[in-house]
């Protein structure tokens, strides 16, 4: 059987793949300490929640309604329009529903936006996505149809106490020039859980308006929900930014709904993506969004559950961690949001590659730091010597991992 080029592409082993595989194995596999990939917890009081919510709407007939018909391309009327006039009034961003499109999950609208803004230009340039900080999402390494569509930064690092350390936008060393035709950051990051401050963000959006080119944030943990921000930030959006959102970390990964707030223009473009490519959005998750709107629930439950949950599961697990490694075995970025760990084992003596295979025959799934660097040119040794790890499991299973990482740590010391 002969693919296309476009075939060929799409259908090689990939990091965000692998790590999908890990994720359908571990959990067909009885033991397995999933600590690899992004599912968020299920936190009792958000699945109670969904639980009544899902009945009542059934009830009411809301889910048939939602269920057995299309919504447009941009996705479904009422909640472009409910949640316009919600991020008007709390965030005082000037926008109505006209600024806001729906696909199926963030992952699908990165794919949109980046070959919408990068690639192979009418002239046959080649333009393309400039990730300013990284280490960044391997979901991103994948996305473009172009070969080589991405570029990436190194940051720069500083060391805190408690063996902890941070990264920081390296201002002096970012380049943006007219080959650049994108620049996308997460906030908070993953892998890192680093959020970058309010003034980096004003300089990346100064930047990218300097050059004409859009500032695209991937939000899909950041404010206004689902709020897993531990540090002072605010949100930011503009006609030149493009917001993406998600239900995904609220609780909801499998309704596959993506957010993006972005100019009249960009949401027009995606609209006519998304009649071409599936026709229009899932309406499930919408249709559970708008719900919770009306209710006034969606920004209470981030803020008053969500947010305090992660952040007291990220506490816990950095416990876990330091009982079992010390910091002269293993820095931890310092965390700022999200729903990951991010570890650094300055003086590993084998790759995290091979530290995950070791892992992973113990059954312990993590996901290695190599997968997260998309579009770093140069060779850099840090890059091989760190680990991300979800923190979201019980905090038994966690300790039973971090017994076993420990105890490999110990066997490849010698």
């Amino acid at each position: 059987m002969q693919f296309s080029q476009f075939g060929n592409k799409f259908t090689r082993q990939s990091g965000i793949s692998r790590l999908m595989e890990d994720m359908g194995a571990g959990l067909r596999t009885p033991g397995t300490v999933m600590l690899g990939g992004g599912n968020p917890a299920k936190i009792p009081e958000m699945e109670a929640y969904f639980d009544q919510l899902l009945a009542e709407m059934q009830q009411s007939g809301q889910l048939s309604e939602a269920l057995c018909n299309y919504d447009g391309p941009r996705g479904k009327a009422v909640l472009l329009e409910s949640l316009a006039v919600q991020l008007k009034q709390q965030c005082g961003w000037d926008i109505s529903a006209k600024n806001i499109a729906l696909t199926n999950g963030s992952q699908s609208a990165f794919f949109y936006l980046f070959n919408l803004f990068a690639g192979r230009q009418a002239d046959g340039s080649l333009r393309k996505v400039l990730f300013p900080l990284t280490p960044e999402y391997l979901g991103y390494a994948d996305a473009g149809l172009e070969e080589d569509l991405f570029v990436a930064a190194k940051p720069s690092l500083s060391l805190l106490p408690e063996g902890q350390f941070k990264y920081h936008l390296d201002t002096d060393n970012l380049q943006v020039d007219e080959n650049i035709g994108l620049i996308c950051v997460s906030r908070p990051t993953n892998p890192t859980g680093n959020v970058i401050t309010d003034d980096e963000l004003a300089y990346l959006d100064h930047l990218a308006q300097q050059h004409s080119i859009p500032l695209l944030i991937d939000n899909a943990y950041g404010l206004p929900f689902p709020g897993i921000t531990f540090t002072e930030a605010t949100a930011l959006w503009n006609p030149n930014i493009i917001l993406c959102m998600s239900l995904s970390k609220l609780g909801l990964p499998g309704a596959r709904c993506g957010i993006i707030v972005a100019s009249e223009e960009v949401i027009s473009a995606l609209g006519n993506m998304n009649g071409i490519i599936s026709l229009a959005p899932g309406s499930i998750g919408p249709a559970i969004a708008n719900e919770m709107i009306r209710r006034n629930d969606l920004q209470h439950l981030s803020e008053q559950v969500v947010k305090p949950y992660y952040q007291q599961k990220a506490t816990d697990t950095i416990a876990l961690i330091r009982r079992y490694l010390s910091e002269q075995q293993c820095l931890i970025h310092k965390p700022e949001g999200a729903i990951f760990l991010w570890l650094w084992f300055r003086d590993l003596p084998i790759t995290t590659e091979e530290l995950y295979q070791r892992l992973k025959a113990r059954g312990v799934l993590m996901v290695p730091g190599h997968f997260f660097f998309p579009g770093l040119e140069e060779e850099w040794p840090h890059a091989r010597q760190c680990m991300r790890m979800n923190y979201v499991p019980e905090n038994a299973e966690i300790e039973r991992a971090m017994r076993i990482l420990a105890e490999e740590l110990a066997l490849i010391a010698g």
